[in-house]
Parts: structure tokens; sequence; C-alpha cells
């Protein structure tokens, strides 16, 4: 199974992060729009410009909650149906994020694993942190 996986350290306390990645207003800032709210089963999408191939309509279910150590979510858009999975570990005044984003299935998918790892790079590098260090 191929997957998009990075790991980096976040300079904000677990709990911050963890806000960033299961409140919806928090998630508009840094991803995408999106009706998410942090409750297993619950289904919700995340919207962003459309491109050849995909409406720009991300169709989505929590799959796993356990705060404020796991999100578990489905993740189907355009040709890809896959899980995105984000862990968090407390290291002091620090998080250890580990994104994976998996599933990825045939010839079809190579793309958009490449595309969407690009993407989650620069989120996870740059957007989340900067969004983290706006927050109250």
């Amino acid at each position: 199974m191929k997957q998009v996986y990075i790991k980096r350290v976040l300079p904000f306390p677990r709990d911050k992060v963890w806000l960033a990645l299961t409140d919806s207003g928090h998630l508009a800032q840094w991803l995408m729009k999106n009706d998410f709210e942090p409750t297993v089963g619950h289904r919700f999408t995340f919207l962003t410009k459309p491109a050849p191939g995909f409406d720009g309509t991300v169709h989505c279910e929590v799959l796993e909650l356990d705060p404020p150590n796991r999100l578990v979510i489905s993740w189907k858009g355009g040709p890809v149906q896959t899980t995105l999975r984000f862990d968090l570990v407390a290291q002091g005044a620090e998080t250890i994020l580990e994104l994976r984003h998996e599933g990825f299935q045939g010839l079809n998918n190579l793309l958009p694993r490449f595309f969407l790892g690009l993407g989650w790079k620069d989120l996870i590098k740059k957007k989340l942190p900067a969004h983290l260090a706006t927050m109250a």
C-alpha cells in the first residue's frame, strides 16, 4: 500500500495542535473550508479549488477519534479513496505530529499521491505552524 508519510516536531503543546486538527474554524484557516465535527461517524466535506478530474470537494468521515492522540478520517475526492491519520505525541512543550495518508492503489493514484504529498509537506511545514503561532 502506498502512502504519504510526514513526521514533524512542532514547537507547540499537544492540546493546541489537537485543537487545530479538530476544530472546524481552525481547520479552515490552515487546511480547507469544512463542516467537520469531532464525532466518530460524522460525515463532512472539505472544499477547495476544482482541478481536472476533481470537483473541489473531498468527502470524509471521522473513523477514529482518540483525543488528544489520534484522528483518523476517510478521504474521497476525485479518483482518490484513502484514509488520513494524524498521530500526536507530547514531547515536553513540543508535539511530534505523524501524518499518514494511506491507501493509494494502482496507477490512477500515482499523480494524486504525488501532488497530495507535496501539498501535505507544505501544509505541515508552513501553514499549520503559522496558524498555531496565531492561536491564543
